[in-house]
Parts: structure tokens; sequence; C-alpha cells
């Protein structure tokens, strides 16, 4: 983009996920069901994973991260789309910008990290059921997710402060519903080519590491669950532990990699659509997704809804 009209922005245009007016009233009604589900799925499995004791094991810690994780995820997108569709200016300030991009690495790049080590914790279970318990200490998982929450802050700081560098054209509009670094990077009067290398170099590691780590794991975990005997139950059992936590995975990582590994040179429709599944619909699902089949988490979340875990 040319450098003839560069100067300090004050805010940015979001192009919006439609043009339309009579849309507006339509996408407001819908994306407010679906974030007042998210919030009520994750502050219950949140709540309901620390009143309940049997829950205090590393699967469930994990859990109540992730929740925790996919609130802020949600809120940091959808609150300002439901704002802009509710008084159809399709505006964000240069801050708001610069905070809502560093929010969406924070939280996302959380997700990212927590399904990881939610897959040691099932290949440590399934595949090292011996050392499970001496080796999944309350230490340890306090540890991983204090780790993962530094490397993920200083990731979506590093983007966050690079982007801050750069200037912006004038009446550039984003072509996206919130700030995202590709969107943001095409509008920039300034070079973008270090930013370009560091999304590469850094942000291409933050999300392919977990990902192998998860499907590597995963290999394990299936190759040891096949190799268990049919008799008993055994083998159905950790098919079913793991299947909430797959098909978590399968919906993260799919529309994650749809957004982030495409062209640089265009950013498609189907990428707006990966974008909303991403940060509206997976954090949506993932409470039903993790309860549905788990009869330790119906169990507390019932207790918890008719008021006995509370009573004295």
């Amino acid at each position: 983009m040319g450098l003839g009209n560069q100067t300090s922005v004050s805010e940015f245009h979001l192009r919006g996920l439609s043009q339309w007016p009579e849309h507006q009233h339509l996408f407001f009604g819908l994306f407010l069901c679906m974030y007042l589900v998210t919030m009520a799925g994750n502050v219950l499995i949140f709540l309901a994973i620390i009143s309940e004791a049997r829950l205090h094991t590393p699967m469930y810690f994990f859990l109540a991260c992730l929740s925790v994780a996919d609130i802020g995820l949600s809120s940091s997108i959808v609150l300002k789309m439901l704002h802009n569709l509710h008084t159809q200016l399709h505006s964000i300030s240069y801050t708001g910008c610069l905070a809502q991009l560093y929010f969406l690495f924070s939280f996302g790049d959380m997700d990212n990290f927590l399904l990881s080590v939610m897959a040691y914790d099932r290949y440590m279970a399934i595949c090292q059921p011996l050392h499970y318990t001496t080796v999944m200490s309350p230490q340890l998982c306090v540890l991983l997710v204090s780790v993962c929450w530094v490397i993920t802050n200083l990731h979506a700081l590093l983007h966050t402060l690079l982007m801050a560098k750069l200037s912006f054209c004038v009446g550039g509009e984003i072509s996206h519903f919130f700030c995202d670094i590709s969107p943001l990077l095409k509008v920039s009067c300034s070079p973008t080519r270090l930013n370009e290398l560091i999304v590469f170099f850094v942000g291409g590691p933050v999300l392919a590491i977990p990902f192998l780590y998860t499907l590597v794991s995963y290999i394990y975990i299936v190759s040891t669950i096949l190799r268990m005997p049919s008799l008993g139950g055994g083998r159905r059992k950790a098919f079913s532990t793991c299947g909430s936590h797959l098909s978590v995975v399968c919906v993260f990582y799919s529309t994650l990699f749809s957004v982030y590994l495409s062209p640089p040179s265009t950013f498609p429709i189907k990428d707006i659509v990966a974008s909303v599944v991403y940060t509206a619909v997976t954090p949506m699902l993932n409470p039903f997704l993790y309860s549905l089949r788990n009869q330790d988490m119906k169990m507390a979340l019932r207790s918890l809804l008719r008021g006995k875990i509370f009573a004295s």
C-alpha cells in the first residue's frame, strides 16, 4: 500500500460480517445467544470443577483453565462485535484494536497450549498409568499452566508491540469483524516485513509445536488403547475418556489452520467463517463436548444447579 496518506489513526473501520443493514439485527440476536450460552456453559463447568471434590484431578484442573481461556477469547471478540452490530457503527479505536489483538493471541494461544497439556495428561493416564499419580502432581499441573500462561502472554505482547510500531493509512478498512494480524498488516502504510517474519518464525512454532505434540500423544494413546483387551470395557472406557478432548482438538485446529495457514495475499469469506467458528462457536461447544459424555461432570453440574454443593 502506498505511503501517501500515512499518519497516526485514532480508529479503524471494520468491514464486519455483512454490509446489509437488515442482516445486522439477525446477527446481533444470533451472536448474543451464542455468547450467553458460552458464558453460562463455561462458568458452570468452572464452578462445578472447583466445587466438587471428586473433580479435583489434573484433567479437570486443565479443563477449568480451558473454560477461563474460552471465556476470555469469546469476550475479547464477541462483545465488541455485538456492540458494533447493535449500533451499526463498525469502528474500533486504535487502542481498542491493539488490546483486542493482544487478548486474541493471549487467550487463543492459551487454548492451543492447554489442549496440548491435556493431551499429555491423557497420555500419562492411559500409556503410563503406574506413574500417573506421581508424575501428574498438583505442583506440576500448576507449573505447566503457569509456563503456558507466560509463553502465550509474551507471544501476544510481541505481536502487539510490533504492530504498535507501524503507521496505518487513514480511512483504511479492516477486512474482518475484529482486529486480527493479517487484516491489520494489509492496512499498514509502513513496511511489514519484520512483522511477517515474526509471524512465520515465532507464531508458526507457537501454533505448530503444541499441535504436533498433541498429534504424537494421540498416536501413542490410540496405539495403547488398541492393544488393550476388548473384554472388561477397558478399551471402551479409554476411548470415552479421550473422545471429548479429541473432538475439541479436531474442531479447534481445523478452524485455526483454515485462518492462519491461508495464503497471505488473500483473506476470503471462508476464513471469516472459520474465524467465527474459532472465536465464537468453539468456546460455546467446549462445555457441551466435555460434559455430555462425562458422568462425573454431569453429576457435578446436576448438584451445582440444585444447590446441593453449597448447602451447609
